[in-house]
């Protein structure tokens, strides 16, 4: 690896500003299992950028980016989206780092920017649109389940009554913390399956709908646990461990997919294997 002789002045920015939207706000962290997905990101990023080739003699800093980082900083501070701060780093981190870097280089960890932009909890903390929408369909879908097994199912929004018994999809089960473990995960296998094809970008997407059915999975099983057994046995370590065990089942549909697309799907141009 080739280390130029510069002072790490734009790395002091970059992490200082990392920590600083970090502290923004704290109140999304309800456990350690909401901060390790996020965690994981960056360390991820690192991993698979391997190895990081750097110029000797770096070019400044790419302009376009860098007005495109100020930009989005700016919409953070006026709309309070947390998405846009985590955006504008991820352009400020491509602004330094891409001139750097060789095209081939350049290339391949272009298709690694997303984990910077999930090295954020913006998912937590603007997500709950998304995050009604996941309970709200997971709700619709138990209901569907426990009416073709041909039992008495009664929902009013996120509520059921199943057989008498009452279900609330609340918004600890929305599925949020799901979501950016499935999209953290799933990018970094997307990557190392599918990131010298043409079906790369197109795999993402496909997370979201992976980490929706893991959640619905999830209210499904708890249901059917409360409904064998009682509801202290599914709201105990069923459903700790339920939700991580749905979680695994389809990152491994995941990891099935991506290897069948991978063995059907040609390179990209000027791409090779990651």
């Amino acid at each position: 690896m080739n280390r130029p002789r510069t002072r790490p002045v734009i790395p002091m920015l970059l992490a200082l500003c990392f920590v600083l939207i970090w502290l923004q706000d704290t109140g999304w962290a309800q456990s350690f299992s909401d901060t390790v997905p996020v965690l994981a990101a960056l360390p991820l990023f690192y991993w698979l950028g391997r190895p990081w080739q750097l110029s000797g003699d770096p070019s400044p800093p790419s302009s376009p980016f860098l007005l495109v980082g100020i930009a989005l900083f700016a919409l953070g501070l006026i709309t309070g989206v947390a998405l846009f701060p985590a955006l504008g780093w991820t352009a400020f981190l491509w602004s330094w780092l891409s001139p750097r870097l060789d095209p081939s280089a350049r290339r391949r960890v272009m298709k690694l920017m997303p984990l910077p932009i999930m090295a954020f909890p913006w998912l937590l903390l603007d997500g709950r649109p998304v995050g009604w929408w996941f309970r709200l369909s997971g709700a619709e879908a138990t209901e569907g389940v426990f009416t073709l097994l041909q039992l008495d199912v009664l929902r009013q929004g996120t509520r059921l009554l199943v057989e008498n018994l009452p279900v609330d999809v609340a918004p600890a089960c929305s599925g949020l913390n799901t979501l950016q473990a499935m999209l953290i995960a799933g990018i970094a296998l997307a990557y190392l399956e599918l990131g010298a094809t043409r079906l790369y970008w197109v795999a993402l997407p496909l997370l979201v709908v992976a980490a929706w059915a893991a959640n619905t999975l999830r209210i499904i099983a708890i249901t059917g646990t409360a409904l064998a057994f009682d509801p202290e046995t599914a709201m105990g370590v069923f459903h700790t461990l339920g939700g991580w065990l749905v979680l695994m089942v389809m990152f491994l549909l995941c990891f099935g997919t991506f290897r069948f697309l991978a063995t059907h799907a040609p390179l990209a141009a000027g791409e090779g294997a990651p």
